[in-house]
């Protein structure tokens, strides 16, 4: 099974583009245009990371966070925003985004970095699970 990503970003030009990166480097990618798309998609779809905006109509990026926080501990946030504010820093770290980056994403490297770190430790973590799956007898 491929890893799987989830961008939720209200301009349709964001979604294609970090659709197709993502893509390209052999990653499951997935794209919604809300937060409330967003949620429907992880309710039928194991996702490892989501890639957010912040300022979108309706619901704010960041109110996906308590979403992943409370449903789904093993998927991970990386919130991207072109609006560089102490409140949105600081609802990023509140909320339990993994990190933040700003736009406009000139390059895509900050980014990358930040998907790869994520895919590292989402790997870590489900080394350890299996591991005491086997030493338990437990399906997890």
């Amino acid at each position: 099974m491929n890893a799987t990503i989830l961008v939720i970003d209200d301009e349709e030009e964001i979604r294609k583009m970090l659709s197709r990166h993502y893509r390209m480097k052999k990653y499951d990618v997935f794209t919604a245009g809300t937060v409330d798309e967003g949620i429907a998609i992880l309710e039928t779809t194991p996702v490892q990371i989501v890639i957010s905006d912040i300022m979108m109509p309706g619901k704010l990026g960041t109110e996906i966070l308590p979403v992943l926080n409370d449903l789904y501990p093993m998927t991970r946030a990386i919130m991207i925003t072109g609006y560089v504010t102490l409140e949105n820093a600081l609802a990023c770290m509140r909320y339990g985004a993994d990190t933040c980056v700003f736009k406009p994403m000139v390059d895509l490297s900050e980014l990358d970095e930040a998907v790869e770190r994520l895919f590292q430790w989402h790997h870590r973590w489900k080394e350890k699970l299996l591991e005491l799956q086997r030493a338990k007898g437990v399906n997890l």
